[in-house]
């Protein structure tokens, strides 16, 4: 069996769940014996182009013919039996979604936010939950400047998505989709998608408890909480940052990188209690998340199927997380972890209360969560569940 994978990589650096998924499913494919070919371009080559060329990545984003070129000639030469889509947007642009499927091939998409709804992928309006444009009227976006705070790139995106919306390019290039969660799924039946081509399947991560690599951590308390992740506004960082100006007892471990970065360290400077690292090494990572009690998670937009939260339970620690996306159907209250109400900082500290200061139940809460991602989110079982979608789609495996 062949499969060619296709995937718009974030910026070199990047820890986007979806980079992730691509790099990590590819590779375990390949070691199942699937012959996998790669098709895959960078939003650093917008980067590093020159004027000329960041005006034609741009038209491009409509429609991309030199993308469209390359992915017809590699589907005559190499006769997939399934062309995997992943992300799209911005470089390759939909153009590719045609090209697959004037080629005769099946063309399934892993849909890694809720960009068909919302063309900024966050459906986010600042640091509220917006799916308005699910109706097609993309050019309110250029009111509320929603994409990059930009009302001139939110015009180009609205007419990009405009375009394709008329043309029914995402509801009939696309043979079936591949969803993250039940929230994704409601969002795109909503809107007219065939519940018959949608399937739901977890992403999955390597057994970070096994794999986990002895380290001593240095200048960290006893016991303290964790997040990690991406210092964005979308993942609740103020959110958290007002949770840890509510408790001064409790400390508080803090990896990752961001666009808050520089805000939330001088904020972590005049707390005590606060640790926060920076980008921190995976390995490493991994090692201070498992020496922790439980993963707090106040993000404020819809999560797929976060990477953070699923290692997270394979190194059994609960979590206590927005009851959103992902999360809402992950967690189990009192059984894996807590949930909370969006933006609910102050029931955020008393869930985190309640939990550090019954050692028992939190001890408990990480065995149940390395129980759910053993039944949930194992490569294994992510495998069989991928081969059983190419196999509805007439592949021969």
């Amino acid at each position: 069996m062949k499969v060619l994978a296709i995937h718009n990589f974030h910026r070199k650096g990047s820890a986007s769940g979806d980079d992730q998924v691509f790099k990590s499913e590819t590779a375990l494919m390949e070691n199942h014996g699937i012959e996998v070919v790669r098709y895959t371009v960078s939003n650093d080559e917008f980067d590093h182009a020159g004027i000329l060329g960041k005006i034609k990545a741009t038209l491009g984003m409509l429609w991309s013919f030199k993308n469209y070129r390359a992915v017809q000639h590699i589907i005559k030469k190499e006769k997939p039996d399934i062309v995997h889509i992943h992300t799209f947007f911005p470089l390759l642009s939909p153009s590719i979604l045609y090209a697959a499927k004037r080629s005769g091939a099946k063309v399934v998409a892993t849909l890694h936010d809720t960009r068909f709804i919302c063309p900024c992928a966050t459906s986010l309006r600042g640091t509220e939950l917006c799916n308005k444009c699910g109706d097609g009227k993309y050019l309110r976006m250029c009111k509320y400047s929603c994409f990059k705070n930009s009302k001139i790139q939110s015009f180009i995106v609205a007419c990009i998505f405009w375009y394709h919306r008329k043309r029914r390019s995402f509801y009939d290039q696309i043979d079936h989709y591949i969803c993250l969660n039940e929230n994704q799924i409601k969002l795109l039946k909503n809107i007219g998608f065939d519940e018959n081509k949608i399937t739901k399947k977890y992403n999955f991560v390597p057994d970070a408890e096994a794999n986990l690599k002895a380290m001593k951590l240095e200048n960290l308390p006893d016991r303290y909480v964790v997040f990690y992740g991406r210092i964005g506004e979308e993942k609740g960082i103020r959110i958290l940052m007002d949770i840890w100006n509510q408790i001064m007892d409790i400390p508080l471990v803090v990896m990752g990188g961001g666009p808050l970065e520089e805000e939330f360290k001088t904020w972590s400077d005049q707390h005590s209690n606060v640790y926060f690292l920076g980008y921190t090494q995976h390995d490493r990572c991994l090692s201070i998340v498992k020496g922790g009690e439980f993963v707090v998670f106040p993000s404020i937009w819809y999560e797929g199927c976060s990477m953070v939260e699923i290692e997270a339970e394979s190194l059994g620690k609960g979590l206590i997380a927005t009851n959103l996306g992902f999360s809402s159907e992950a967690i189990e209250n009192a059984r894996n972890g807590y949930k909370v109400k969006l933006g609910d900082s102050r029931d955020f500290v008393n869930q985190i209360r309640r939990l550090w200061n019954n050692e028992a139940e939190c001890k408990k809460i990480g065995e149940n969560a390395r129980l759910d991602y053993e039944q949930k989110y194992t490569p294994e079982d992510n495998y069989r569940q991928l081969i059983a979608i190419y196999k509805s789609m007439g592949a021969d495996v």
